[in-house]
């Protein structure tokens, strides 16, 4: 009886999946005509987000909400494909935190574009060689990049989207153990996100810092007495065992990625703004800036400063606020920030990450 039982429960599951099937290719002809009918880019961010928390309100379970936006990217990112190749350049090689980005973001129907630097990630979109690129701006123990905001100023770039991505540090070593280990590669923001670990269980053992997690794992995997911090998925690609696993020193340890494309991002109903601004030198230019912010109930999420490479002690800084840029609030704090500063720029308005 149990198994008659289960014979017709997969039976269902058939039906269903046929009927799933159907309503994808359904899915995925619509998807083709809006293509053929549209003007501009495919990739349309704001789009994107509405759909997704919309399914992620509606969904009444038993999937949690993080799996039915999995599945939902992907299908958004086959329905892509068909009508035109996307290319994602983020930092490299294959394996790293970067590469997971962009697949989290834009599904694994795009194809991915390894670069070797920062700069080179806003270079291949500058270029054409890439549709979008995936560069890290903040970790939430380590702080900013600083070399992603350098690279901010100097492009023509626009902030498209951002992705937030649950880091997860492994300690990797070509054969079992702990035994021998000389030489620590990794990151310096893994190196420093992991720094309690290390010093608990590879007390005086060289850390030298390289360009990547991947790369770490490359090195590693050609050396008995190295071990590399790095994903899972570099485990896999460089054929590494796993040591130790989350070995970071703080479990919520998130690193935040930008989505740089060519176009802006229209509202989504729930974004952000992201701005860099150039202040005088004079006391009270801060409290200045800042005020219009508040008098417009517009909310800033972040305030960052670097310096502005225009001379000694001058700086630029990075504002991150609630809202879109053309909202009635924001685009009225904006005016009134600008009269107050020597220059203001606008780097992006996009769908905040859920």
């Amino acid at each position: 009886m149990a198994a008659e039982h289960l014979t017709e429960l997969r039976r269902q599951i058939d039906a269903l999946d046929d009927r799933i099937l159907e309503m994808l290719n359904a899915r995925a002809r619509l998807a083709q005509a809006i293509g053929r009918r549209k003007k501009g880019p495919i990739y349309r961010p704001e789009r994107e987000a509405q759909v997704l928390r919309r399914l992620r309100a509606a969904n009444p379970g038993p999937l949690p909400a993080e799996a039915v936006e999995t599945l939902f990217r992907e299908i958004m990112s086959a329905c892509r494909a068909l009508e035109q190749r996307q290319v994602i350049a983020c930092l490299g090689p294959v394996g790293t935190f970067s590469e997971a980005a962009a697949v989290k973001q834009f599904g694994r129907a795009a194809s991915r574009l390894p670069v070797a630097s920062i700069d080179a990630v806003f270079h291949a979109v500058e270029r054409g060689e890439a549709s979008y690129g995936v560069a890290p701006v903040e970790n939430s123990t380590e702080g900013a990049v600083g070399r992603t905001l350098d690279c901010l100023l100097a492009t023509p770039l626009k902030v498209c989207g951002e992705v937030m991505l649950r880091v997860r540090q492994n300690l990797l070593r070509a054969r079992a153990g702990l035994d021998g280990v000389r030489v620590v590669y990794a990151h310096a923001q893994s190196l420093a996100q992991c720094q309690g670990w290390l010093d608990r269980n590879l007390p005086g053992v060289e850390r030298v810092s390289v360009v990547s997690n991947a790369e770490a794992a490359r090195l590693a995997a050609g050396q008995n007495d190295a071990v590399a911090i790095a994903s899972d998925i570099a485990a896999s690609e460089y054929g590494l065992v796993r040591v130790a696993r989350n070995i970071e020193d703080d479990v919520r340890n998130t690193t935040r990625f930008l989505v740089l494309g060519r176009e802006d991002a229209a509202a989504s109903g729930r974004d952000k703004t992201s701005l860099a601004v150039w202040t005088e030198n004079r006391p009270g230019a801060l409290l200045d800036l800042l005020q219009p912010f508040a008098r417009n109930g517009v909310s800033l999420s972040k305030l960052e400063s670097r310096p502005a490479r225009s001379g000694a002690w001058e700086y630029v800084f990075f504002i991150d606020l609630e809202g879109h840029r053309d909202s009635p609030q924001v685009a009225e704090a904006l005016a009134e920030a600008g009269r107050h500063a020597r220059q203001l720029r606008v780097l992006g308005s996009y769908p905040a990450a859920a």
